[in-house]
């Protein structure tokens, strides 16, 4: 995924917390952030760092207006699908995937959380 269009995902993604925060009368959005990638690879760091960045950007920052979790399959379909439940089942208001495998996965489990 070339880094514009991940950065334009993003702001969808950030924009879409705010509606919620909104709607939730104040209570701290909660955003899953499934990653097909290694955590420590250099292109995974410096997706999760345009992430954070375009979030804190916009005002959110993890661990005082949202809270991020973060999961990494290592590229692994078996952790993938591991990792979706883990997500889905802390009820995030929004899931963040980067990879078709990783949609795939969470659209699988869940109808009702938005999927970016």
């Amino acid at each position: 995924m070339r880094r514009r269009e991940f950065i334009t995902l993003l702001g969808g993604a950030a924009a879409w917390p705010i509606t919620a925060a909104a709607q939730l009368g104040g209570a701290v959005p909660l955003v899953g952030v499934l990653m097909a990638g290694d955590e420590g690879a250099t292109d995974s760091q410096a997706l999760i760092t345009a992430f954070s960045k375009g979030f804190a950007e916009l005002g959110w920052k993890n661990g005082q207006n949202v809270r991020i979790e973060y999961r990494w399959s290592a590229g692994k379909s078996g952790l993938i699908r591991q990792y979706a439940a883990e997500l889905v089942a802390l009820a995030p208001d929004v899931i963040l995937a980067n990879s078709t495998p990783v949609v795939s996965a969470c659209k699988e489990i869940t109808k009702s959380i938005p999927i970016v």
